[in-house]
């Protein structure tokens, strides 16, 4: 394992354990944050540990145009069930994403410190908010990592407060991405949820081509 410095240099992700960990410490700085994501690194910890950094292998990846819509989704879609936004309100969407109760985790990686930082990279055009509404309440939403020079996404969470709200609106978001030209959309880890969205396992050496 290595150890960060204060200096913004990260180990090549080649030399990550077999879980993916690669490097511990350093801070969530904006030049830093930026540094992981072009290097195929992101931040997972939990409140009061040090910043433990990943980039594992396999990589949970979507290519936007095996993108799976269930005939529910489609209904809900036809009908025009919610409203989708984008960059409407990060700060509560990254809140939200940390408060919701996840059978699989004690706790969250989403700490105040991670909030602020990713709120940070938000006011500068880099992190990326969606919102999905019904009528006035805000009751889904996903927040993410735009690479635009890469024309890649890096999804970092979502939450649903109503059934099917966050799916509907990754639904929408992956079909906005994808006419924007983003090719591809890191979902970092695998999830039965995202593989039923058309998420799939590619190895760590061609995501990282995706970055070159």
């Amino acid at each position: 394992m290595h150890i960060l410095t204060q200096a913004i240099i990260f180990p090549e992700v080649t030399e990550a354990h077999e879980d993916g960990l690669l490097a511990i410490g350093g801070d969530l700085s904006t030049e830093r944050l930026i540094a992981a994501y072009h290097n195929g690194i992101f931040p997972w910890y939990n409140e009061g540990e040090p910043v433990i950094w990943y980039a594992p292998d396999p990589r949970m990846v979507l290519f936007p145009e095996e993108l799976k819509i269930s005939k529910s989704m489609r209904q809900l879609l036809k009908r025009e069930t919610f409203t989708v936004t984008i960059n409407q309100n990060f700060r509560e969407v990254i809140a939200a994403c940390a408060q919701i109760e996840r059978n699989d985790q004690d706790g969250t990686w989403i700490t105040n410190a991670m909030q602020e930082a990713y709120i940070t990279l938000h006011q500068l055009g880099i992190a990326v908010s969606v919102e999905v509404w019904k009528e006035k309440e805000l009751v889904g939403g996903l927040y993410g990592i735009w690479l635009k020079e890469k024309n890649i996404f890096c999804g970092e969470s979502m939450f649903s407060s109503v059934s099917n709200a966050s799916k509907y609106g990754f639904i929408k978001f992956v079909e906005y991405l994808r006419e924007k030209g983003v090719n591809l959309i890191d979902c970092q880890v695998y999830t039965n949820h995202l593989e039923s969205l058309g998420a799939r396992e590619i190895s760590r050496k061609e995501f990282m081509k995706h970055l070159i």
